[in-house]
């Protein structure tokens, strides 16, 4: 069992260093390579190593990556939410003051847009 439980701690730490290998703009191709070749032919040590060498740039990357997802999930969520009521009200006075719609139009859109 305990076994098991230190593989798979090593699985996901190597999974995390390639991860972070491809994530990392500033790393040249060459040394992403080396990396990678040290992974497969000492994969305990290079892993350790890459931690110790790599572990803050590794930390602030990762940082970066999730407040990006942050970021785009809150601009979905208000793309996709709509206007806000002061926006409609807005509208709709536009629309008013056009004559494209009356004022009981416009007391129907307003009230609608506030509940």
């Amino acid at each position: 069992m305990l076994s098991t439980f230190v593989l798979i701690a090593y699985l996901l730490i190597l999974f995390q260093i390639v991860v972070d290998l491809f994530r990392d703009s500033d790393l040249g191709g060459g040394f992403k390579v080396l990396w990678l070749i040290g992974l497969i032919f000492l994969p305990g040590l290079t892993a350790i190593l890459y931690i110790v060498a790599r572990g803050r740039g590794m930390a602030e990357r990762q940082r970066a990556s999730v407040q990006r997802a942050k970021s785009d999930t809150d601009a979905y969520i208000r793309q996709v939410a709509g206007k806000s009521p002061a926006e409609q009200i807005a509208d709709a006075k536009a629309l008013l003051d056009a004559g494209t719609i009356n004022q009981d139009e416009f007391a129907k859109l307003k009230a609608k847009a506030l509940a």
